[in-house]
């Protein structure tokens, strides 16, 4: 197969959406939802999209990537509207209903009926809905290859197109397998996308077994976060992450903020920490219903909450535009988990900060971000007697919090033993079910307090 064709990236870029030539009712969608100017994914994958070329496109969080494939999708089906017509696979379920509602609100003028496909939801009515015929299937592969093999009348034979989002994503997740036995019962003839934040091996793989003299393009040569992204850390010992924790939330009050942990545990901890302390915080993880995690996204975004504490179930893809402040209250033991996540924030051209929670078992981990990352982070300015008079309050917090936890069954072993339990060979449908949480070497775990 001949290797992929390099886009021509020197040349001067389309000012506007209509010079692309997308159809009136797409750009009447564009226009409200203020989708002004092409971001720069955009206009260098959409011309050769639109002309039915396959396209890889390589491009960081952030940077408009769903728009990039939609738009041709549903001009095509605009001049085609025939049945199933479109499937997306993503990583996470949280990103498959995002990409969902921007098919939705893109499509809504020509009447596109999009499906979502995720575990943890009921299959039965997901069934219903895919005999409705659906123009879009948005899924996660565990759940999509579940229905392909299990519910009656439903197959992909007269797909037209395949997109993979968030490709390196997906491989990281073991989804390999389940993803070769999708494209087994789908049509050849067929246009596919594959997007992803990074050109691994594994993707480049994927790349030649699924996609036909295709045109690539690449908007991030470097992997790397954003310039009007301030990045700070805080080094203290790691008894007084808590407090600090609490002094960063009562000092930035006024900011919306997200606060990522390694475990489960600690995000459900913290999280009920903030409220006894009066922040208003909803926790974010893999434990958690499909519906309490749309809830908590929703309050989110919506204002009603002003600080999500999360895993890294959140910080890959999904889009919350008004993030000012990201916590990083555990360092991520790779150092592109730390990129997506303070990619929650200075989205679009805006400004943000993150702050990097460092104790004395971490400095080798951030001394290692900040080599990818090609700069150094600046101390950020705590005062040590506010964080003093705060330290009895947030103990008794603590301590509530604990009992709390113990009462519903939550405790920090949880994951370990359902992990020894299953032994690494989980069912593929059940993999929707274990968003990433990033490991940390045992050596790196030693003095951590467990309630």
């Amino acid at each position: 197969m001949p290797s992929p064709e390099e886009a021509n990236t020197s040349a001067s870029p389309p000012a506007t959406f209509k010079s692309f030539g997308l159809i009136e009712p797409l750009l009447e969608a564009l226009e409200q939802l203020k989708f002004s100017t092409p971001t720069d994914i955009q206009r260098e994958a959409l011309p050769h999209a639109l002309e039915g070329r396959d396209v890889i496109g390589v491009a960081s969080t952030g940077s408009g990537k769903t728009a990039a494939f939609a738009l041709p999708i549903l001009q095509k089906l605009w001049e085609e509207p025939k049945g199933l017509f479109a499937c997306i696979l993503a990583p996470t379920r949280e990103l498959a209903y995002q990409i969902s509602q921007q098919f939705e609100a893109l499509g809504a003028p020509i009447g596109v009926r999009c499906v979502v496909l995720v575990g943890g939801m009921d299959r039965i009515q997901q069934s219903i809905a895919l005999a409705k015929r659906p123009h879009i299937i948005v899924a996660t592969p565990g759940r999509l290859n579940d229905h392909l093999e299990n519910t009656k009348g439903f197959s992909l034979r007269g797909l037209k197109f395949l997109v993979m989002d968030e490709a390196d994503r997906l491989l990281d997740m073991d989804f390999g397998p389940v993803i070769d036995k999708i494209l087994k019962v789908i049509p050849k003839e067929r246009t596919t996308y594959l997007f992803s934040a990074t050109m691994t091996t594994k993707v480049a793989k994927l790349q030649r077994a699924s996609l036909s003299n295709p045109v690539r393009v690449e908007v991030s040569t470097k992997y790397s976060t954003v310039s009007t992204l301030l990045q700070y850390y805080l080094f203290i010992p790691l008894s007084q992450k808590d407090v600090h924790l609490i002094y960063l939330a009562n000092s930035l009050a006024q900011n919306s903020m997200m606060v990522f942990t390694r475990t489960v545990h600690d995000a459900q901890r913290l999280s009920m920490i903030l409220r006894t302390l009066g922040f208003p915080a909803v926790p974010l993880h893999g434990q958690l219903s499909q519906s309490q995690r749309l809830g908590a996204l929703s309050k989110f975004k919506s204002g009603g909450r002003s600080i999500l504490v999360a895993t890294d179930v959140a910080s890959r893809g999904l889009d919350i535009p008004s993030v000012d402040v990201v916590i990083n209250f555990d360092i991520p033991t790779h150092s592109k988990d730390y990129i997506h996540r303070v990619g929650r924030t200075a989205r679009a051209g805006r400004s943000g900060k993150s702050i990097t929670l460092v104790t004395q078992y971490d400095v080798e981990l951030i001394q290692r971000i900040e080599e990818v990352i090609g700069k150094q982070m600046e101390l950020w300015p705590a005062d040590m007697d506010e964080v003093a008079l705060l330290r009895e309050r947030v103990d008794e917090a603590g301590r509530l919090a604990a009992t709390e936890l113990r009462d519903n069954g939550i405790n920090g072993g949880h994951g370990r033993k359902r992990r020894r339990e299953e032994g690494g060979n989980r069912d593929d449908r059940d993999r929707d079910d274990d968003m990433v949480e990033a490991g940390m070497p045992a050596s790196r775990k030693k003095g951590r307090k467990r309630t």
